[in-house]
C-alpha cells in the first residue's frame, strides 16, 4: 500500500555493533560482513533465512578455536606470522580493489560501454526454427508425413523427437549462421517461414525442421548484457590498475622455467581480456 511504499528503507547495520560476545570476545556486524565475504560460495547454498544464523554459529566456532590455538601458543609460531602476512596483503588487496578499482565501474560506465557496443552492433539474418530429430529417413518421412495429415509439429516432436527441445515442442529459438552444423544450418535459412524440410542426414540423425521467423538480429537490452559488461570493464580497470601499479616495481625469480611460465600465463590472460 502507499504507506508501505513511502516507508524508509532499513537502514544498514552499525558495523561496530556487538552481536554476540563469545567467552568475553564480541563478535560484531562488521565481522558478519567479512565472513559472509570469506564463506559467499557455500553460503550461496544456505536458504536466505537462515544465512545469518548460519555465519554467525560459524564465527562463535571460529572464536573459541582461535583462544584454544592461542592458548596453545600457536599464534606464536612462524607458520601462523606468515600465515599471518598473507592474510594482511590479501585483505589489504581486497581493500585497494573495493575503494581504488570498482569504484570507475559505475553505471555511466556500463552505459558508455553498451552505447559503443551497440553503435558497433552489425545485424546479421537469423532464424527461428523447430527440428524433430529421428534416427533414420524412413522416421523422418515418416513423421513429415503425419504432420501433413494434420497432426501438429509441435506435438510430433513432442511424441517422436531424439532431442531435448522435444520438451518444448523442438523450439531451437532464434539463432544465425555458424550456430548449427552446416547441413541443418543450410537447410533451416533456405526455407520460407512456416515451411517444413525433407528429411537431412547429419552427423546427429535425422532432422525435420519447421521455420518458424526470419528476421535480422539486433542487440540485447542493457538489462540483459549488464552484467557481463560490467565483468569486462572490471576485469580492464583491474588489468591496468595492476600495469600501472607494477610499473616500477621489480620482481626477481629464483627459477628461470617459472617466471617464463608466469610470463605466459600472464600473457594469456592478458590477450583473452582483450
Amino acid at each position: 500500500n502507499a504507506q508501505n511504499a513511502a516507508a524508509p528503507a532499513a537502514a544498514a547495520p552499525d558495523p561496530n555493533a556487538v552481536v554476540v560476545t563469545v567467552g568475553g570476545a564480541p563478535i560484531t556486524e562488521a565481522e558478519i560482513g567479512f565472513a559472509a565475504e570469506d564463506l559467499g560460495q557455500d553460503l550461496a547454498n544456505i536458504p536466505a533465512a537462515q544465512r545469518r544464523a548460519f555465519l554467525v554459529a560459524v564465527l562463535i566456532d571460529m572464536k573459541v578455536m582461535a583462544e584454544a590455538a592461542r592458548s596453545a601458543k600457536l599464534d606464536q609460531s612462524d607458520v601462523f606470522k606468515k600465515r599471518l602476512t598473507y592474510l594482511e596483503d590479501r585483505a589489504l588487496r581486497r581493500a585497494y580493489f573495493t575503494d581504488k578499482v570498482a569504484p570507475s565501474v559505475g553505471d555511466a560506465a556500463i552505459q558508455t560501454a553498451y552505447d559503443k557496443f551497440v553503435a558497433d552492433f552489425k545485424p546479421q539474418e537469423e532464424v527461428r526454427a523447430r527440428h524433430i530429430l529421428v534416427s533414420s529417413e524412413e522416421d523422418a518421412k515418416a513423421v513429415k508425413a503425419e504432420i501433413e495429415a494434420g497432426k501438429p509439429f509441435e506435438i510430433a516432436a513432442l511424441e517422436t523427437s531424439q532431442d531435448g527441445s522435444a520438451q518444448n515442442g523442438g523450439d531451437l529459438g532464434y539463432f544465425h549462421r555458424g550456430m548449427m552444423v552446416k547441413p541443418f544450418e543450410d537447410a533451416a535459412f533456405a526455407l520460407k517461414v512456416g515451411e517444413i524440410s525433407d528429411p537431412i542426414q547429419t552427423q546427429f540423425g535425422w532432422p525435420i525442421i519447421k521455420l518458424e521467423d526470419k528476421r535480422m538480429s539486433s542487440p540485447p537490452p542493457l538489462a540483459q548484457v549488464k552484467a557481463q559488461i560490467q565483468q569486462q570493464l572490471m576485469v580492464t580497470a583491474f588489468t591496468n590498475e595492476m600495469d600501472k601499479l607494477k610499473k616500477d616495481v621489480k620482481v626477481t625469480f629464483t627459477d628461470p622455467a617459472l617466471e617464463a611460465q608466469v610470463k605466459a600465463e600472464a600473457a594469456a590472460v592478458t590477450k583473452s581480456g582483450q
